[in-house]
């Protein structure tokens, strides 16, 4: 029976460019893990979106005198772009300004009010007497009382990563106007999230097949006990509440974002024709993957699991796979000081591939990492071009001018030949299931293996010096190494889908990689090859003092 995989994946907010530290977190692995999972024959569905609420849209909207609609719609349109730029495998990327998205949070509310998972209470609450209104915590800003960094955040302070409550910034203000705001009581919704304590630590002491940081901080977070959370706030951007009175309120967008995974997973199935295909992915043996960053592991491991246990009848998530951070030339990312390496820009000058082998062999899967331009050059030059690209144009070429542009015709291959022929049937089922445990970096990291392994054959064969004097043996170790390239190709294809298709059509197969499944499908003899043209292309050592250059610049 064929497994239904749902690869859920955080949705970035709608209100900036996309940056390295989102790719390498959650969108790189998350494509990676789907398209090995269709080349296996599995049912995926991917889904996510724009995260489109909440105070950082609003704030930029302010910022640039725009409507939010219009900072959404611009940073939604440059996501879709640069997804398919990068080559991010969506079967669904929507937002959460949609009706449906709209109509199943409702849904969901209202299945916990009338479990008594929701309830009224009263908190104090920033109210700024200049505009007029309460305050949500990122129009507030003050001094950090942990590092006296005086641009913190309402929520949090980005100079040392605390977070922070309004009330515990010193020389409190109003980000909008600087007027010092004062507390007043304001009444808001609150789900009942003590409720769900016992059940949780429960169920989270089972996961054992989770990352070893995820499950620690789950549980660290659970024993420090759970407190009940406000799930509205004093805005007028955001979906409504569907209750009399909170008319000029909205439902907190933690609240809101988290269940956009099943409604993107219904919008799917719309879209699809068959409104119930969305059960194939949320009920029975099917699994959940979510893909985040570690700052959102809370959101994905208690307050999501505890909002569908109140809901009942759906899964909860089998793993949270979720990734350290990515550091940028050895510094903490930083948006507001553009100590960032943008998506856009990135595709804008340079193929997609190097930038997913680089974050796909560094990926942060248990420790912060980081991205570095001399070691993006490094990387594509030394592995992906002299390595990997180097061995694929060398047969090919060497194909092309001495066996007509066709596969030869093998004699017994000897027990060298034959020993690299089972290394790469092996590197093929041990990826396979480092791939179905999350673990992305070992995986490349063999398949690379497997390649210098190739080149080491390759060169102690030396066909093009053998075919002066035993042409049958230069064609059987150019076969061999054909058919090394054509494991390799499946192999890279969830890391490095671009070169992957290049080298499936020259080495003469038709169709699609994943087309071709999961599987050592080594060439046939005499099965024709195109023209081949260079996989990768070597990088000038010049771009590193470029491009580092511009960091923190505010061009």
């Amino acid at each position: 029976m064929t497994e239904n995989i749902l690869v859920a994946v955080a949705w970035p907010y709608a209100n900036g460019p996309l940056h390295m530290g989102h790719i390498a977190g959650a969108y790189l692995p998350a494509d990676i893990f789907a398209r090995y999972h269709r080349l296996k024959g599995k049912h995926v569905l991917m889904v996510s979106g724009s995260d489109q609420h909440g105070t950082p849209i609003t704030l930029r909207a302010e910022q640039e005198n725009k409507t939010p609609q219009e900072i959404v719609s611009r940073y939604h349109k440059e996501f879709l772009d640069c997804w398919q730029k990068l080559g991010i495998s969506w079967d669904l990327f929507t937002t959460t300004g949609t009706a449906n998205h709209a109509e199943v949070v409702h849904d969901l509310f209202l299945r916990l009010l009338d479990k008594g998972y929701i309830y009224k209470d009263s908190m104090p609450q920033a109210y700024c007497p200049q505009c007029k209104r309460f305050l949500p915590d990122r129009y507030i800003e003050g001094t950090c009382p942990n590092c006296q960094y005086p641009q913190a955040r309402g929520d949090q302070c980005d100079e040392c990563g605390r977070t922070l409550n309004p009330s515990d910034l010193l020389d409190l203000r109003c980000r909008i106007c600087s007027a010092v705001p004062r507390f007043e009581n304001s009444e808001h919704l609150f789900l009942r999230l003590s409720a769900f304590e016992d059940k949780l630590k429960a169920w989270a002491k089972n996961q054992t097949h989770w990352r070893q940081n995820v499950l620690n901080s789950t549980l660290a977070f659970l024993e420090g006990g759970l407190k009940d959370r406000a799930i509205t706030r004093d805005i007028e951007w955001g979906v409504s509440v569907p209750q009399p009175d909170f008319e000029k309120k909205r439902i907190y967008v933690w609240f809101e974002a988290v269940i956009g995974y099943l409604s993107a997973s219904k919008e799917w199935a719309k879209s699809k024709g068959d409104a119930s295909a969305w059960e194939l992915f949320w009920e029975g043996n099917a699994r959940s993957y979510y893909f985040i960053g570690k700052d959102n592991i809370p959101f994905h491991t208690i307050i999501w699991p505890a909002m569908l246990m109140g809901y009942e009848g759906l899964n909860l998530p089998y793993d949270v796979p979720a990734n350290e951070f990515l550091t940028i030339e050895g510094k903490k990312l930083s948006t507001s000081r553009n100590w960032a390496v943008w998506l856009p820009d990135y595709l804008e000058r340079y193929a997609p591939d190097p930038l997913r082998y680089l974050l796909s062999i560094a990926m942060p899967e248990t420790s912060d990492t980081d991205f570095s331009w001399r070691e993006f050059v490094r990387r594509n030059n030394d592995e992906l071009v002299a390595t990997y690209g180097n061995l694929a144009h060398r047969v090919l070429t060497f194909t092309q001018r001495n066996f007509g542009g066709a596969v030869p015709t093998p004699d017994k291959i000897d027990a060298q030949g034959q020993g690299l022929l089972e290394l790469a049937q092996t590197t093929l089922n041990d990826v396979d299931k480092l791939l179905y445990g999350c673990h992305f970096r070992e995986s490349i990291r063999s398949a690379m293996s497997l390649a210098q392994a190739a080149n080491r054959y390759l060169d102690d064969k030396a066909p093009w010096k053998t075919i002066k004097q035993d042409s049958q043996a230069a064609a059987t170790s150019v076969y061999v190494v054909l058919s090394v390239l054509s494991a390799l190709k499946t192999i890279f294809y969830p890391f490095l889908p671009f070169s992957s298709q290049k080298l499936h059509s020259y080495l003469g197969f038709e169709g699609k990689v994943e087309d071709a499944g999961w599987r050592f499908k080594q060439p046939v003899a005499g099965q024709k090859l195109p023209n081949p043209e260079p996989l990768f292309t070597k990088l000038e050592e010049s771009i590193i003092a470029e491009e580092t250059a511009h960091l923190g610049s505010s061009s």
